[in-house]
């Protein structure tokens, strides 16, 4: 249930935060929040991460519902492990809090723009933040499973 909650909670700072954007802020207007570094930015995202399949909504909803109902399958019968629960939720909230966008409004509001360098790095937002931490954490206990499986080397 703990993990339903921090999913929960995702899914209710990522739709607050998009809400305030869309209420408060132009499209296309930025505040600079630290120069030349990191603003926030009313923008909008018909598409997928870095803007590629743009206005495929039909596909990103019908993608959405398949890796929810996976990922609340694979939380309810195979994770063990904290850290794969709390991979799991984090990406629980980033989808459903994207999907909720795609229904409703037919695009994703992103706002947190960041400059490394002179690198512009695609807007994004709270749901994208908790997708790319939670699958990065999935990664990381994958990688912490396979070690512990791999026989230790026999030395002579």
């Amino acid at each position: 249930m703990f993990y339903y909650l921090v999913a929960l909670f995702i899914l209710v700072i990522d739709q607050v935060t998009k809400w305030l954007i869309v209420k408060n802020m132009e499209l296309g207007q930025s505040i600079s929040v630290i120069d030349q570094v990191f603003y926030i930015t009313s923008h909008r995202n018909r598409g997928a991460a870095f803007g590629i399949l743009q206005d495929q909504r039909y596909f990103f909803i019908i993608i959405t519902v398949i890796v929810v109902g996976a990922v609340v399958y694979y939380l309810q019968k195979h994770a063990h492990d904290t850290l794969l629960k709390t991979a799991l939720a984090l990406v629980l909230g980033g989808a459903i809090g994207n999907f909720i966008d795609r229904l409703l409004r037919g695009e994703v509001v992103d706002f947190l723009n960041v400059y490394i360098g002179s690198y512009d790095f695609p807007i994004f937002n709270v749901a994208d933040s908790a997708l790319v931490v939670g699958v990065g954490l999935i990664f990381i206990q994958s990688f912490m499973e396979s070690k512990k499986k791999e026989p230790e080397n026999e030395q002579i």
